[in-house]
């Protein structure tokens, strides 16, 4: 750990290094520090990593200085790419885009298509993100969608891209945890080649604002620094219980034929209540792997105290009690909705019925058209 009294600084961003948050800026583990030759510049693990191995790893910025970035994005002339979560749309929406970016048109990229099951139609999703982004004030001029981690349809988001710059400069925007990082690694990749290593000449913009990625005709895409959005769930857990909650493969339905007072847990995370309504089929999208159970509404407040972090987790132990406390929400679907759990999944239910949903006190919950 750097001492108080001890100030060194990234010799490639600027960032004061510190060895306490692996997500914030100027993060450098201890034992390097420990190592340190006092006659060699020290870089931050961001830095090295993007001076070495052609990876870009992303630094969480506070809402005002992302603000300030896309304030700074508005006074250019250029082309804005907004990384969303298919699986997490709502959770990884930016509120105000569209104000922030002025008059330059936004290209939205859904990335994590291959969590989505095979059975709905790419078109129908595309139009389905599009409708949606419209109802927040987000006037997209094209939908792509493309797997980061899978390198599905890069070139044909390039190609979008080259289609809608027009010669301009690129800015890439999203919030943490949407899989920015991956994309623009895999862009990287591709216009570059694996072989080259990225320096201070070729990538001139490392500093925390941005990095910049140089195209063929002297212009550049910038990587902006993710901002956090508060409400996504990925901010209440560990690293070990966001990795079970995260799907990494296609999610597969999972149906319950429920009635009237009967809830399910989705682990200790979050809670779903069928107030009203006759017996019904619901769908449950999450994580293959997240425990989900059955139980009795009116018997479901002492189950979860006596079970959270045993039978119903994540998180498990001790860290179940750490969780802030379930906040309920009611709703009452007038169409066929998804219930929506920011950064959890879904569970979508049928017209005409009456619902409530719980989740962490701070956690996004709402309601929505039915995405499948």
């Amino acid at each position: 750990m750097i001492e108080k009294s001890e100030k060194l600084y990234c010799v490639g961003c600027g960032a004061l290094l510190q060895s306490k948050d692996q997500g914030a800026s100027g993060y450098v583990p201890a034992a390097a520090l420990k190592k340190r030759d006092t006659n060699k510049e020290l870089y931050c693990r961001r830095c090295f990593r993007l001076r070495h191995y052609n990876e870009v790893s992303d630094v969480e910025l506070t809402d005002d200085d992302f603000l300030r970035v896309l304030s700074q994005i508005g006074e250019t002339d250029a082309l804005v790419v907004n990384v969303v979560d298919v699986f997490d749309f709502n959770g990884s929406i930016i509120p105000g885009l569209q104000r922030f970016v002025g008059n330059n048109p936004i290209l939205m990229v859904g990335n994590k298509e291959d969590l989505l099951p095979k059975s709905l139609k790419r078109s129908k999703l595309r139009d389905w993100l599009r409708q949606e982004a419209n109802k927040m004030g987000l006037r997209p001029v094209a939908v792509s969608l493309v797997s980061a981690k899978k390198s599905y349809a890069l070139d044909d988001l390039m190609q979008t891209i080259e289609k809608y710059r027009h010669g301009r400069d690129v800015y890439v925007v999203g919030v943490t945890n949407v899989g920015k990082s991956t994309l623009i690694n895999q862009i990287i990749k591709q216009q570059l080649g694996v072989s080259e290593l990225i320096t201070t000449s070729r990538f001139p913009g490392t500093t925390l604002d941005k990095i910049e990625i140089p195209l063929d005709d002297d212009r550049f895409m910038i990587d902006t620094p993710g901002i956090i959005h508060s409400q996504q769930m990925a901010h209440y857990l560990s690293a070990e219980d966001l990795a079970i909650v995260s799907p990494q493969k296609e999610v597969k339905p999972r149906v319950y034929q429920l009635d009237a007072g009967q809830t399910i847990f989705l682990g200790a995370l979050a809670r779903f209540d069928y107030l009203a309504g006759k017996k019904t089929g619901i769908v449950v999208y999450a994580d293959n792997n997240l425990m989900l159970h059955r139980t009795k509404t009116e018997n479901a407040e002492a189950f979860y105290d006596r079970h959270a972090g045993e039978l119903l987790q994540p998180p498990s132990g001790e860290k179940a009690a750490e969780l802030p406390s379930l906040e309920r929400f009611e709703f009452k679907a007038s169409q066929k909705s998804d219930l929506v759990f920011a950064g959890l999944g879904w569970i979508t239910v049928p017209a005409e019925v009456a619902v409530a949903g719980w989740a962490p006190k701070g956690v996004g919950l709402s309601i929505r058209r039915t995405m499948i």
